[in-house]
């Protein structure tokens, strides 16, 4: 045990010198200060770039030296990079192809993302050193598009948190405030995004993990539905896992260049680089601009939201309303239902497959730790448990979700299956009635809105609860739902503080509430998500387009961190 720890302890410090020699001995021109040159460009939406670059009055060198001096500083202010490809990057921008709808745009990837004869750790000292033997179909469709994949990014070990933190790489800070989660999984590309040293990202989500922190550090993701964006190839720490949807999602600085990355993506069939991808043509039907019926989630019934979050969502429900959309409370199934059974669907196995790279020394976050030490108590120490916090406590949300929360059978895994299709069934009726019945009913919507999460970014460490904490986002995953977070405002320290009369009503939101404070969190960002149906992801970004458009219109508009 003890020649295991100091291995493990090896392979970290020889990982991170690694990353560090690389940064080193790049050319100086990379260490240089930014140029008036270099600030031109990463001003430049994605499709302007991509435009010069057609019409050779940028080289994709010139983007991917601006993009890569940017990223270093990123890093040295956030710690958020992984590989740093970018000496391999140079001569993929030298053969870059200059006719593509991605040409010469540097893209960063999360760790898992493959590409050949480059590490996918994630974070696990066991995977350190065996480098991808091939790429990825989205690293191969970026690279025929035109794309320059340049560096990989942070994520917490397991990939099942919003912390991003791990022994491999140490932690990623939130761009806007030290000290702060950037979010997770995906937390190093919104903290390259946030700071402007990529324009465009991919990232992955299961429970919200590129919703979270797009949340988090004020960017704009799109989670896909399953079989609309490409993802085989690329590692995993849960290979297999289908009982929750995990998708791979394009994240963007702009939501401009969301669409455009979206765009681009479908431009290149992605279905002729992954088996698995739904043929679905790019589709934009912009009648969902006027006229729609909002249906607000104004709370899971687990986490209220915060008044942060709480103002924001007010904020464009207000300013839907005065511009002639319908705004109704959502009438939809139990929220709390859906968090049971997503939380047992994803865990089924009882955590054996996301720790079976982990060694027993190795550090994790608060939220999993937890969540796997209780995975391995005896059954009827759960049962216990749950039995004191329903009937000594009182807690029954929290008993209701830790009372599930044991290594399933088969024949228990079925039935949860089972349970999730019913559940979806339930949901499906909040969409489809909205096309039967008439616009004076009380029935059906055409978008859902609610916050990413119950707070803003949260403290270092504060993810003790983790999973239980995530119903905004882990919802939609367990119905495969598309879904967009957009950035609206920032915590204000004295608009935002929690009432003196507030109350938590269960340990989870005990917990949560503990690490707000509005004072310290003042100027982090907060966003909203736009939800659509299944494989609607065009629909969800005309949603965002919409309000972006709106808040524009009254003066408003979310303003990021400068270059």
């Amino acid at each position: 045990m003890v020649f295991s720890y100091l291995s493990h302890r090896r392979t970290c410090r020889d990982k991170q010198q690694e990353r560090a020699e690389r940064i080193a001995s790049l050319p100086p021109i990379y260490h240089e200060p930014l140029t008036l040159h270099d600030k031109e460009i990463l001003s430049q939406s994605v499709s302007s770039l991509v435009a010069a670059v057609q019409t050779s009055s940028l080289s994709p060198s010139d983007i991917l030296v601006a993009y890569s001096k940017k990223a270093l500083q990123a890093h040295a202010q956030t710690n958020c990079l992984t590989e740093v490809m970018i000496a391999s990057a140079e001569n993929w921008a030298i053969t870059a192809n200059r006719s593509g709808p991605l040409a010469g745009v540097p893209v960063s990837l999360k760790d898992l993302v493959s590409v050949k004869g480059w590490d996918s750790s994630m974070g696990y000292s066991a995977l350190v050193g065996k480098p991808m033997a091939a790429d990825g179909a989205l690293v191969r469709l970026l690279r025929d598009a035109g794309a320059v994949p340049y560096v990989k990014t942070n994520v917490p070990m397991t990939m099942l948190s919003l912390e991003s933190t791990n022994d491999v790489f140490g932690s990623t800070e939130n761009p806007h405030k030290k000290g702060y989660s950037a979010g997770g999984s995906s937390s190093g590309e919104v903290a390259l995004l946030a700071l402007g040293a990529a324009r465009l990202g991919v990232g992955t989500d299961v429970a919200g993990s590129v919703r979270a922190p797009a949340h988090y550090s004020g960017v704009y993701s799109i989670k896909a539905s399953m079989y609309r964006f490409l993802k085989q190839g690329s590692a995993s720490s849960m290979p297999g896992q289908e009982g929750i949807p995990a998708t791979h999602s394009p994240m963007t600085k702009t939501l401009e260049d969301l669409e455009t990355f979206w765009r681009a993506v479908f431009q290149m069939k992605p279905w002729n680089y992954d088996y698995s991808v739904t043929k679905i043509f790019f589709e934009c039907e912009c009648y969902w601009a006027n006229g729609n019926r909002w249906g607000v989630l104004w709370d899971d019934g687990v986490v209220a939201p915060s008044p942060a979050c709480a103002r924001a969502l007010k904020m464009v429900t207000t300013l839907l309303e005065k511009n002639g959309h319908e705004v109704v409370s959502l009438k939809c199934p139990s929220p709390y239902e859906g968090l049971q059974i997503a939380s047992q669907l994803l865990l089924a196995d009882g955590g054996k497959t996301a720790s079976k790279n982990h060694h027993t020394f190795e550090s994790n976050d608060a939220g999993m730790a937890s969540a796997f030490r209780g995975l391995r108590l005896p059954y009827f120490v759960m049962k216990l448990y749950a039995w004191y916090y329903r009937y000594i406590r009182r807690d029954y949300i929290y008993a209701g979700l830790i009372d599930g929360f044991y290594e399933k059978t088969v024949s228990e895994f079925y039935a949860l299956i089972a349970r999730r299709e019913d559940y979806r069934s339930r949901w499906f009726k909040v969409w489809r009635e909205a096309e039967v019945e008439s616009r004076q009913g009380d029935q059906g919507v055409d978008f859902i809105l609610t916050v990413p999460n119950g707070l803003p970014a949260v403290p270092h460490g504060g993810m003790r609860h983790g999973w239980k904490a995530c119903g905004y986002t882990f919802l939609f995953n367990l119905l495969d739902y598309s879904a967009g977070v957009m950035p609206i405002t920032h915590v204000d320290g004295t608009t935002d503080a929690l009432p003196h009369t507030f109350r938590p009503r269960n340990a989870i939101e005990r917990a949560n509430y503990q690490m707000y404070d509005a004072k310290a969190m003042d100027g982090l960002p907060v966003g909203v998500q736009i939800v659509g149906r299944r494989l609607e992801e065009e629909h969800v970004l005309e949603g965002m387009k919409l309000i972006e458009r709106l808040m524009r219109e009254a003066g408003g508009g979310y303003v990021g961190l400068p270059l």
